[in-house]
This record gives structure tokens, sequence and C-alpha cells, in this order.
């Protein structure tokens, strides 16, 4: 894998949960007090529609293999979970997406933004000396484009998590 998540949990204990739930009030509490039962910070949580009735849900949990293992297996039980997949050993194609109020002189506004631009960010408002960026990219891009917006003086600061899903493999998912 080439993301941040999969080099981390290589590092580390970090591991990445996929699931299909379906798209019913409460199922998002469910599922994370399983993962809280076995005693494990959640390090991120996303969800999102993926079809009608149904979302997904991307869960990095800070556990060992065998312990996300018995995770699964419990998350897997709860009725409204149609599929659990640990899918950080496999290829992933991993996103996030982050917000970010930056100050910035307006003498260095063109430089900043075509820094931002380079980085595959937007400038999506500006008001006076507060410009506000969006990135959508790889984990690891998005630690190294924050790094950058550091110096600048980083004011406020949106994160949405990673989402993942298995890389495809011959034009179909590879699960």
């Amino acid at each position: 894998m080439t993301s941040e998540v999969a080099a981390t949990s290589q590092r580390g204990r970090v591991r990445v949960l996929s699931l299909v739930v379906e798209d019913h009030p409460g199922v998002l509490e469910r599922v994370a007090s399983q993962v809280r039962r076995r005693g494990f910070n959640i390090q991120s949580l996303t969800v999102g529609p993926v079809a009608p009735g149904k979302s997904r849900m991307t869960v990095t949990v800070d556990a060992g293999h065998a312990e996300v293992d018995q995770v699964a297996k419990q998350v897997d039980k709860l009725v409204e979970v149609i599929e659990v997949t640990d899918i950080t050993d496999h290829p992933i194609i991993s996103r996030e997406l982050i917000v970010a109020r930056v100050t910035v002189a307006a003498d260095a506004r063109d430089d900043f933004a075509t820094l931002v631009s380079r980085y595959g960010g937007q400038v999506i408002d500006a008001t006076g000396e507060n410009l506000v960026v969006e990135l959508s990219a790889a984990p690891e891009r998005v630690e190294g484009f924050l790094a950058l917006l550091q110096p600048y003086g980083l004011a406020e600061l949106a994160r949405s998590g990673p989402v993942a899903m298995l890389r495809s493999t011959n034009g179909s998912a590879s699960r």
C-alpha cells in the first residue's frame, strides 16, 4: 500500500476496516460501541451513503490484526451490517479531505495560491488576510500539505479522516 494509513499500519497497529451497512438510525452508535467494548480507540470514522438504504463506513482503529479480527466478527453480527472487511493489508485507495483557514499577508497571496494549486488544492474563500483552502488527497499528501501551511499561520482546520476502498485489479474490484 502506498497510503499513510498503510505505512502507519506497517509501523504500528493502525487497522482499516471497511463496512457496508444499512442506512438506519443508530447503526453508527452500535458499530462504535462494538469497537469500544473491545477497549480500542477509533482514530477516525467516516460514513457516507453509497446506494439507496446503504452506507459505507471507513474505520481506523489502533489495534493488532488478531484484535481487529475479533472486533470485525462482533460488528459483523449486527443485523444492519452487510459486510465487514479489514482492508489494511490489501492494496487500497485512500483519500482524506481537509478545509483549512490560513492567515496570509496580502503581498504573499499569489505565491501562496500557486503553492496550494501545485499541491492539488484550491483556495475556496478569501476574506481579508484569511484564505480558506481545500485539499482532497492521499493521507500522506495531506500531512505534507499541512506542514506546508504551518509557516503561514494555520488558524483553523477541519479534517475528514481517511475514506478507503480496495484497489481494483483487471478492471474489477479485488473483493
